[in-house]
């Protein structure tokens, strides 16, 4: 045992000294190369000369509820060149119906109904209905939206099947 820890201590003495780097402590020479992932960049709707056209739109993430809250939040800010309808409408939020069902336990992807909820004074014009609409069916999961717009003491209205195509 003693000749082998013997051995063992002259390899190691030996293996430092015969490969010419001397040990040191460690010095650094930069700093650590760090990776800045960007918030996901979606697109909503927006018009420009009247027509829908697709915009780049910075979100907290790639959910439909936040491209809906900046695609409203757009309407408080100037546009330049672009512009939207929505101006004085507030999102108040959204429900999903997706409701995935099972079949021989593997899950099937059901398309869904989105309900957007509006606040805003009078009706909704086709082209405000065909931003929200166009911007929500970007996910490919959601088949139809449902417009429900609350404004004043009325009764809230309610415009349902609503599609991008039929809209554009």
């Amino acid at each position: 045992m003693r000749p082998l820890r013997a051995f063992l201590a002259v390899a190691a003495l030996l293996s430092g000294v015969a490969c010419g780097i001397m040990p040191t402590d460690v010095i650094e020479r930069a700093p650590a190369p760090v990776i800045e992932i960007p918030p996901p960049s979606k697109t909503i709707y927006l018009l420009k000369n009247g027509a829908l056209t697709m915009e780049p739109a910075n979100v907290s993430s790639a959910s439909v509820e936040s491209l809906l809250r900046a695609l409203f939040a757009a309407s408080t800010q100037p546009l330049g060149e672009l512009d939207t309808a929505l101006r004085g409408y507030v999102f108040e939020g959204i429900d999903d119906s997706l409701n995935p069902i099972r079949r021989d336990e593997v899950k099937l992807p059901r398309t869904s109904t989105l309900t957007v909820y509006v606040r805003g004074p009078g009706r909704l014009s086709k082209i405000a209905m065909a931003q929200i609409v166009c911007t929500a069916q970007q996910d490919v999961t959601i088949e139809e939206v449902k417009i429900v717009q609350r404004y004043g003491d009325r009764a809230p209205v309610t415009r349902r099947g609503l599609t991008c195509g039929q809209l554009k």
